[in-house]
């Protein structure tokens, strides 16, 4: 009972961290015509999803306005008041190595792009910490087997950072895309 009480309590920690990320995401896709018109990007993003046939859930997943990028992205709520930094090359909460967690992202990213099959869309993967600061806000850390960094982002940055992306805009593609990732990737419901 203790065991399934701690579990419980560290999903519902972990649940935190996603609802405020889903917070921070709302003004990528917030006024989807005024952004429109304004010749704004547009981003699509899903919450809470999973690969058929897979029992993982994925935090979420955006779709670039161009149509180019998909980001696979995990949000995590780790120690207030340890700061998250690379130690050896490792990604760690003050003194507990959480590089596992960047792997673990590193392997949803391959999965989520096998499963899309298009080739000339990137997937990225991400992970933004709330809770513990994040040494100069980001962190740029090294997966063996996975081509450039997988940025480890602190809340503020999260935004920024994507709003930031190439302003090009391929509102088919992008649709297409979007498309895609709703037909291999399904609203995640726990086991049972």
């Amino acid at each position: 009972m203790q065991q399934a009480d701690a579990q419980a309590a560290r999903w519902e920690h972990g649940a935190k961290g996603e609802a405020a990320t889903v917070r921070l995401l709302r003004p990528l896709v917030r006024w989807r015509l005024l952004r429109r018109l304004l010749r704004r990007p547009v981003w699509v993003i899903r919450h809470d999803l999973r690969l058929r046939g897979r029992r993982f859930n994925v935090d979420h997943v955006a779709v670039s306005p161009c149509g180019t990028a998909v980001v696979v992205l995990d949000s995590k709520n780790w120690h207030c008041g340890r700061t998250t930094a690379l130690v050896g090359g490792r990604v760690c909460c003050d003194t507990e190595d959480r590089h596992e967690q960047v792997e673990k992202v590193v392997k949803y990213a391959r999965l989520v792009e096998a499963a899309l099959g298009l080739p000339g869309v990137a997937v990225w993967p991400l992970l933004v910490v709330h809770g513990s600061p994040v040494a100069g806000g980001q962190l740029e850390a090294r997966v063996e087997g996975w081509d450039g960094p997988v940025y480890v982002l602190g809340p503020d940055l999260l935004v920024p950072r994507l709003a930031g992306a190439p302003k090009l805009r391929d509102p088919q593609r992008a649709a297409l895309v979007a498309q895609r990732v709703d037909s291999v990737l399904l609203p995640y419901t726990e086991p049972g």
